[in-house]
Formats: C-alpha cells, sequence, structure tokens
C-alpha cells in the first residue's frame, strides 16, 4: 500500500510527475521535542537488508477520467432506477433480517445533511490553514485550534524546516512560531500572533469510542480549497505503519481509516464525529496517483492532544520502550542461520536492565507476536510495542531455538534513549575527529579520514534519527 503524505507543495518548476510514497519536497529539521526508534545493533549473519523500493510514477489520463465519470453517471442512474422501484429508497426506514437473524432498523433520517451542516458549521471555525515558506519554496498544509492562547496542532511534516509560519483563521491571517514537535508521530505545534484576537478552541471527543461504521467529516485545506469539508465513515481502526525518509522514521500506530477525503493540504487538518467533536488529526491518505482514492488515515485524537499538550507544556514526549534491537527474519536469511522460523524479528541486542531484559527476552530469540498481534519483521516489532502505552503490560512470544515461550513485558519510557541519542548528535567535530584518527586507520578500505569522518557523522545522525544499518530498534 502506497502511503502519502499530505502536506500540500507550491514549489516553482514542478511538473506535476511525483513518487506515489512521498511527504511534500520540505527541507529537512526542525527544532523541538525529537523523539527516534532507536540504535541499531549487528544483524545476524548471512542477513540482507533491502533498498528502499522505487516510488511508482503514474500519469493518468484526461479520457481514462472522463470515461470513468461517465460510468460512474450511468451506473449511478440505473442503481438509483433499481432502489427505487425495489422501495429501498423513498422509505422512512427500512428493516433488515441479517445471516444471524438479528433485526437491524435503519433511519436515514440519522444522518441527513442537517447533522453535515451542524458540525461543518461547529468545527470549521477551529480549523485553520498552516503556510510556510522553505529554501525550496512554499507549502501549506492545515492545523487545528487547541486552545484560546492560539496553540495549534498540525503535522510535523507540514512545518519541518519552515523558515516562516503563518496561519489563516477564519479568514485572517496571523504570524506564528514553533512551540515544539515530536517528528516520530508527525505531529507539532505552533503558536500564533493572536495581537488581542479570539479564537474558537475546537471541542475534543474521545477518539478511543470510535467504531467502524461511524460517521464522521474531514476538515482542512485540500489542494489550498481553505475551509473544505468532506464526509464519510470510520472504515477500520488501529492501522499502523513506518514511514521512512531522510529525517528519520516515523511511526504511526492505531491510525484511524477513513473514506472522507484526505487529500493534500488537509494534513493537520481536523477528523470530527457526527457532534463535531476532534477524534483525529488528518495525516495520510492511500493511493497509487496523487490524490485521495477512498482510503485516509488520522492520527487518534485522543493521542495527538495529548502529545500536544506536552508540547505545549515544555515537557518531553516520551514512547513505550522495550530495549531491543531487532533484524527482519526472512526466507533467505532464516535458511542462511538454520533458524526455526522463517518470519519475525530476531534480537540482536538486549539493553542492559530494559524491560526486555528483567523479563528474560535473550539475543538470539526471535519474536514472532507482541500484545496479541503477529510479529512478521522488525518494523511490525516496532510498531507493535509503540501501539501500547508506558507501563502497560503486554505479551511478547519469542522462539528459542525449536522452542516457543512467552514473557510478560512491562514497557518502559523510551526518555533515556532519547538523552544518549541527543549526546551522541551533539558531540563535537573535535570528538568525532579524534574518533577517526584513533580507529579509521589500518582497517584495509582504502578510505582517508575525511571519508570516514563522513561516515561516522552519517552513523551518529542514523542513531538520533532511530534506525542503523539494517536494524530497527525500539
Amino acid at each position: 500500500m502506497d502511503e502519502n503524505y499530505n502536506g500540500m507543495n507550491q514549489q516553482p518548476g514542478d511538473d506535476g510527475a511525483q513518487p506515489t510514497q512521498k511527504r511534500p519536497p520540505m527541507p529537512e529539521e526542525l527544532g523541538g521535542t525529537r523523539v527516534a526508534p532507536q540504535a541499531s545493533a549487528a544483524a545476524p549473519s548471512g542477513s540482507e537488508t533491502p533498498g528502499p523500493k522505487e516510488p511508482r510514477r503514474h500519469h493518468p489520463g484526461v479520457r481514462a477520467v472522463l470515461l470513468g465519470v461517465a460510468g460512474g453517471v450511468v451506473g449511478a442512474a440505473a442503481l438509483t432506477g433499481v432502489l427505487l422501484g425495489t422501495g429501498v429508497i423513498g422509505k422512512t426506514s427500512a428493516t433488515f433480517t441479517t445471516g444471524s437473524s438479528q433485526s437491524i432498523t435503519i433511519n436515514p433520517s440519522d444522518n441527513d445533511t442537517s447533522t453535515a451542516r451542524a458540525v461543518a458549521a461547529k468545527s470549521l471555525p477551529s480549523v485553520v490553514t498552516v503556510s510556510c515558506t522553505y529554501d525550496s519554496g512554499e507549502g501549506l498544509g492545515s492545523g487545528v485550534v487547541l486552545d484560546t492562547e492560539g496553540n495549534i496542532i498540525t503535522n510535523n511534516h507540514v512545518i519541518e524546516d519552515a523558515d516562516s509560519i503563518t496561519v489563516t483563521i477564519n479568514g485572517k491571517s496571523y504570524d506564528a512560531e514553533l512551540v515544539g514537535t515530536d517528528s516520530s508521530s508527525d505531529l507539532a505545534v505552533v503558536k500564533a500572533d493572536l495581537q488581542g484576537d479570539s479564537v474558537t478552541p475546537i471541542e475534543v471527543g474521545d477518539s478511543s469510542a470510535l467504531q467502524v461504521g461511524d460517521w464522521v467529516m474531514s476538515v482542512g485545506s485540500p489542494f489550498g480549497l481553505e475551509q473544505s469539508v468532506s464526509q464519510g465513515i470510520v472504515s477500520a481502526l488501529t492501522r499502523n505503519e513506518l514511514m521512512q525518509s531522510s529525517s528519520g522514521n516515523t511511526l504511526y500506530t492505531n491510525l484511524i481509516q477513513v473514506d472522507a477525503a484526505i487529500n493534500p493540504g488537509n494534513s493537520g487538518g481536523a477528523l470530527v464525529n457526527d457532534k463535531g467533536q476532534l477524534v483525529g488529526i488528518c495525516t495520510l491518505y492511500s493511493s497509487d496517483t496523487e490524490s485521495f482514492a477512498g482510503i485516509g488515515f488520522a492520527i487518534p485524537g485522543n493521542y495527538a492532544v495529548d502529545v500536544a499538550q506536552k508540547i505545549v507544556n515544555g515537557e518531553q514526549v516520551t514512547h513505550a520502550y522495550i530495549g531491543l534491537s531487532m533484524q527482519t527474519v526472512n526466507a533467505q536469511n532464516a535458511k542462511a542461520n538454520k533458524l526455526s522460523v522463517s518470519q519475525g524479528a530476531y534480537v540482536a541486542e538486549v539493553t542492559s536492565g530494559s524491560p526486555a531484559d528483567e523479563a528474560d527476552i535473550q539475543k538470539g530469540d526471535i519474536i514472532v507476536g507482541i500484545g496479541g498481534t503477529q510479529i512478521t519483521s522488525a518494523d511490525g516489532a516496532i510498531l507493535a510495542v509503540r501501539s501500547h502505552s508506558i507501563g502497560e503490560t503486554v505479551q511478547v512470544t519469542v522462539m528459542r531455538g525449536n522452542d516457543q515461550k512467552t514473557f510478560d513485558v512491562t514497557l518502559g519510557s523510551d526518555e533515556e534513549l532519547q538523552r544518549q541519542q541527543e549526546e551522541a548528535s551533539n558531540q563535537p567535530v573535535s570528538d568525532i575527529n579524534s574518533y577517526v584518527n584513533g580507529n579509521g586507520t589500518g582497517n584495509g578500505t582504502g578510505q582517508d579520514n575525511s571519508q570516514l569522518l563522513q561516515q561516522f557523522q552519517q552513523w551518529l545522525q542514523q542513531q538520533q534519527e532511530g534506525y542503523g544499518y539494517g536494524q530497527r530498534q525500539r
């Protein structure tokens, strides 16, 4: 599934052909809270780490679009005739019996247009357009007013490395400054200079109460069309995605999947329920084209608001931590290393004193399940851990040789890990040079110190952003 970030870039010279898996071409790093997965460790011998897949490019034609629209019109007309003829539509209510003999009554008036009008009227004043300038051009996304002080939740990929930020609230523009970010969960907070004006914070609902089939509305600025809404339903819950870019891993856990349209420019906008309450921050869509194709994703509102409040309060944003370095097990390296299973997450290293260490998980174990989720890769293990909370106890199932074992692991916080990564990233250049001079000679590679220095700096960057050479850690 191709996952697309949906901030909207406005760069000069754009030829319209963009890869399907992307974030807007914005510069790479901005200050604030930086949280990442974890450091790497050695992979099991015989393993190979595949490189990133080259994104596909698409060139849809106008003729195909016209044929699709025409076919849709004819099909809709035929379907409407059948439904009218059979009396399925045109009634005030209808009762159906399912295969399990359960009787269900549907009242069309429950979701008539008055609901959409009321929800739009309530939520639109609390959703803003976020405009940014970068070295490479301009871009825009959306944001949600969090409080009367002018703090606004948006996506990190909307404001990442922005030289300047402005927000448009109810048709009026304000300068804004970055408060902080949590790049690994793609959330950020900016604050508008309201100059005495008042704003309407969004009412926050309970995203944990959502069920598949619930009515929802996306609110934002798709393709720069400010104050736009689109209604739909919750298609699925607890979707997980891990996306990689030059700025590190972004872990999307427990995502809300919807069929309400989410397009470029909707990033950071609101997903609201039928009471006009915030239940998600619109973030991704899945499509083989440059626009929405019926599958969109939002970060759960409960999680987004919790992260945003920590950023506003100046607190460090922390995440669940297990203390493992892992390598994906596949058929090739399983055969080469005579492993007992052909998929899972190989434990390459266990951090001393970590939750995994205390639970007696050992180097060489292959994780095949976490908290009821089947694990087929190291990335999957990262996402499974991150989908749980700090202090939560989860069952971790491993293969130790030919024996299957299950451990209860109480997840910790990655606060200490973040501190170590920050120290590594701030290591003085002189220390790096000393490292190169002391360790970079006599290795038979034929590389000079400048090349080794560049490699070491790259390694530090990867450590900071949470992934090393073929390893994933969480």
